[in-house]
């Protein structure tokens, strides 16, 4: 039987799944029930997403992550090689926190690099980047770049991932030349 989007043979897909158009799924990557990923996501190989994540369209999710219950990424979003989420601020081995997952939301066209570990409670705002390797322990603002363990602002990036440099208060891609303007510490652009 056909389906609209591609499953490598040793991927497990579980009942209840809703998997968009065009979407790929590589090697042993296992999708769990309750599952929505959107249209055009690229799921890479050993991945696991658990029940109830939800995936919107364009998400691509690189080799070796696992996307535990209570994490929502919106459209756009990148998530690098072997990035970690965490779902349980406490976690013990005896002690089940079921029902106690924190949420994670990952916002529109953020970019999480490889290595990185996202630290559950903390959402990633619209366009904003987290070098590989930090550790986020606290939300992360549209358009910021955080780097380091703990994860500490170093700047503003574009939509198109270049430094922003502000001067009086607006700055240019120079890849887009898309404009932006900086106000009350907040990033948008023009």
């Amino acid at each position: 039987m056909g389906y609209p989007f591609f499953a490598h043979e040793t991927a497990v897909i579980d009942e209840g799944c809703q998997i968009g158009d065009g979407t790929k799924i590589w090697h042993f990557s296992h999708i769990m029930p309750g599952c929505r990923i959107g249209r055009n996501c690229n799921i890479g190989q050993n991945v696991v997403i658990s029940p109830e994540v939800i995936l919107g369209d364009n998400v691509k999710v690189q080799n070796n992550v696992s996307i535990y219950t209570g994490v929502i990424c919106e459209d756009d979003v990148f998530l690098g090689p072997s990035m970690v989420f965490t779902n349980v601020v406490n976690p013990r081995s005896a002690v089940n926190r079921r029902g106690q997952y924190s949420k994670t939301l990952v916002k529109k066209g953020a970019s999480i690099g490889a290595n990185a570990t996202i630290v559950c409670g903390h959402d990633i705002g619209r366009f904003a980047f987290v070098g590989a390797g930090a550790v986020v322990t606290k939300e992360v603002p549209d358009y910021a770049l955080v780097v380091g363990n703990p994860a500490k602002q170093t700047g503003w990036i574009s939509e198109y991932g270049h430094r922003l440099n502000f001067s009086d208060g607006f700055a240019k891609c120079p890849e887009s030349g898309q404009q932006y303007k900086l106000e009350n510490g907040k990033v948008s652009r023009i």
